[in-house]
């Protein structure tokens, strides 16, 4: 314990020392010394937030419910490295209670007629479709920004991310919300971060990490004895997908046809109505009036709202698919997909479309991260 703590205060110290330099380095990309200031500074008041769930779950002056929490968060984490053998490190068997419902809120942005994310790039993590702010506040000043400029923007809080194994993350208190199968979820989707993660590659990554979420919370309930979760829910979840996917499709369509503006903008306002109309035709023939979707489906759309579908489950049945090929070996299935990684990007997506046209390609959508009971968000 006492090694682990001051393990722990040594991270802390070469982030602060370190950090200074860093920012010089990042300035020479694509934002502002504020923009990388607010990152260090929320990195470092998570790792100072940071004991061990061993000591938590030990402690009977802690909240019951928490212990309990922790205690089901410690199995998962113990399956996910022996059974789907995700790193075996000290990340996740942490806890930091950081006093508020998401760690950080990712701005998404696209052009008015454009389905392609504002991309935003980092020595470490490479080009992503989001910005990410440790502030709620920061993250609406960042939006009305962009708004400014004429983007479509959209923002969602975020429960978890990774830092792919620079040092070792903590279970947060915003992860503790959904239940105990959530956290197992968010556990097993960031911990594939660490295993594998391509630069410049949002779809593949979170697509991969996706999928080992939902085939490793398939085999979490296999073993400890509960019946597959396919029911109501997961078809709701991936039939909505499938109508938001099916949506993207024909916007992107629509914005590669030479159209005068105010046109293009009362087709694209036609597609939103349009996909509003498909999602209560579902709902009231399919799914017997249930609104779970409702607040998603009736707040203002525009095409940065309907970027997390196509960044976290493009390549989901490639990638199901590869897993099948493998034998559902995991150790198997990692080595074919560091090779696909290696790949170049053309070469990359076109082995993925491969994959997702054969026939054992599959939606197993178990959770999508930005598809809560009204959905919302995306994990990084």
């Amino acid at each position: 314990m006492i090694r682990q703590r001051s393990r722990h205060r040594l991270l802390d110290r070469v982030f602060r020392i370190l950090f200074p330099a860093l920012v010089l380095l990042l300035l020479n990309g694509c934002s502002s010394l504020g923009y990388y200031s607010q990152l260090g500074n929320g990195q470092i008041r998570l790792l100072q937030a940071r004991e061990p769930i061993d000591r938590v779950i030990a402690d009977p002056a802690r909240d019951p419910k928490l212990r309990a929490h922790l205690a089901q968060a410690r199995e998962a984490r113990t399956f996910a490295s022996a059974h789907l053998h995700l790193p075996d490190n000290q990340s996740y068997r942490l806890y930091a209670d950081i006093g508020r419902p998401f760690v950080v809120w990712n701005v998404f942005a696209t052009a008015e007629f454009s389905l392609a994310p504002q991309t935003h790039c980092f020595p470490i993590a490479g080009c992503v479709a989001y910005r990410g702010y440790y502030s709620q506040s920061a993250a609406r000043g960042e939006a009305a920004m962009q708004r400014l400029r004429g983007m479509d923007v959209s923002i969602g809080g975020v429960e978890a991310y990774s830092t792919l194994g620079w040092f070792n993350d903590p279970i947060l208190s915003s992860m503790l919300h959904w239940g105990d199968e959530r956290l197992a979820t968010l556990i097993f989707h960031e911990l594939a971060h660490q295993r594998f993660y391509v630069k410049d590659d949002t779809e593949f990554n979170e697509s991969f990490a996706t999928f080992v979420e939902q085939e490793g919370t398939r085999q979490w309930r296999a073993q400890r004895g509960l019946a597959p979760d396919h029911g109501n829910k997961v078809r709701q979840r991936e039939q909505f997908i499938r109508l938001i996917l099916d949506t993207r499709q024909r916007l992107e369509s629509l914005y590669a046809l030479p159209l005068p503006a105010e046109q293009m903008r009362q087709r694209k306002a036609a597609e939103f109505e349009r996909l509003r109309a498909d999602y209560e035709h579902m709902r009231d023939t399919q799914w017997a009036g249930d609104k779970r979707y409702d607040a998603w489906v009736y707040a203002p759309l525009n095409n940065a709202r309907l970027l997390p579908f196509g960044l976290y489950d493009q390549w989901v049945p490639a990638f199901a698919a590869l897993f099948r090929r493998e034998g559902e070996d995991w150790v198997r299935f990692y080595v074919a997909v560091e090779k696909l990684g290696r790949l170049a990007v053309d070469e990359r997506k076109a082995a993925l479309k491969e994959l997702a046209a054969s026939p054992t390609a599959s939606l197993l959508t178990t959770r999508t991260s930005h598809l809560p009971s009204a959905p919302a968000t995306a994990s990084h």
